[in-house]
């Protein structure tokens, strides 16, 4: 049981949020971006969902985020074959004394950290089994309900569905991810950094910069950041406009069959006080929300088959949406 959660200031919420990065990058080579992603969605609260091919280091990061932090970590390796009882646990018949009785059994999704490594490789029925963990923070085995482990963070991973043997991920679960982050591949500099540092006889060793106690004190402070109405109102502009019937966007009422849900407005919100916070700001300003808009809407905006045709992405359609949101804002 966790003990009374530590107070917190500004300032110290930015000490830690910058020392969680620096241990990163000592294992990390580049994708500062990432990180940085990774971090925003930790303090927030949220879960995040990793994309990209395989051998770019999104295992890696989950685990160098195991290390650098205090909290029980757990992995699950999603394959086709995977059940949702693999997942949750389930009840076992225990015999203790000549008498046999159900006992529950706890699955790895008891943890404070999970990875989901490869979370689309598992059919939809298991991919569903983490709805109500990610959204209630609870399980349901039978007709018990259990909480789990706070703070409860899944950082899945992902490669792109184009490549075999992967399923699409549902969109209700879709939305309940916080942040999805997309893994670039290396620039040559980072290529040679990153064999200089794996290819010896040990691997950089983390040190730990915050227990579970910490985390939700930062958590804590990151939600009482203020956000003037303005900025608030512009958030919520951006929504709208991912929505073709709502929009003054051409190419999202071409390429777009539904827009952003309201959690991500308020992941917008969140992520932008966060972001602040890591800027060492106590406010949130216009550029915070843009900062946060690709990683918070992505996966949140669901494409016709003719955006695939016309290889339109939905961070270009995005990019669009900031940018007509801005001239508007302009010239109001």
């Amino acid at each position: 049981m966790i003990a009374e959660e530590p107070r917190l200031d500004g300032a110290q919420v930015t000490d830690l949020a910058r020392a969680l990065e620096t241990e990163l990058a000592r294992l990390i080579v580049g994708q500062k971006e990432l990180v940085r992603d990774t971090v925003i969605s930790l303090i927030a609260g949220g879960h995040m969902l990793l994309e990209g091919v395989p051998g770019l280091g999104k295992t890696v990061l989950v685990r160098s985020l195991g290390q650098a932090l205090t909290l029980s970590f757990a992995r699950i390796q999603f394959t086709p074959d995977l059940m949702p009882a693999d997942i949750v646990g389930t009840n076992v018949i225990r015999e203790e004394k000549g008498r046999r009785e159900f006992q529950y059994q706890a699955g790895p999704l008891f943890a404070n950290l999970v990875l989901a490594d490869e979370i689309n490789r598992a059919t939809p029925k298991t991919q569903s089994a983490l709805l109500e963990a990610m959204q209630e923070r609870t399980v349901t085995v039978g007709t018990e309900t259990r909480a789990l482990p706070t703070p409860f963070f899944v950082l899945a991973t992902q490669n792109p569905i184009e490549l075999e043997g992967t399923y699409p991920l549902p969109e209700a679960q879709l939305d309940r991810f916080f942040f999805k982050a997309l893994v670039k591949f290396p620039s040559e500099e980072e290529l040679l950094e990153i064999a200089r540092r794996t290819t010896g006889n040990a691997l950089p060793q983390l040190k730990p910069v915050a227990d579970a106690n910490a985390i939700l004190a930062a958590q804590q402070v990151a939600r009482e950041v203020p956000i003037a109405e303005h900025v608030l109102v512009y958030a919520g502009k951006l929504i709208a406009a991912t929505h073709p019937d709502r929009t003054g966007v051409d190419n999202v009422k071409r390429y777009v069959r539904f827009g952003a849900s309201p959690r991500g407005l308020q992941t917008l919100v969140l992520a932008g006080k966060v972001r602040a916070l890591l800027d060492g700001r106590y406010n949130v300003a216009f550029d915070d929300v843009v900062a946060v808009a690709r990683p918070a809407l992505r996966h949140r905006i669901f494409l016709q088959f003719e955006a695939e045709a016309d290889e339109v992405t939905s961070d270009q359609l995005i990019d669009e949406i900031v940018e007509k949101t801005d001239k508007a804002k302009a010239a109001g």
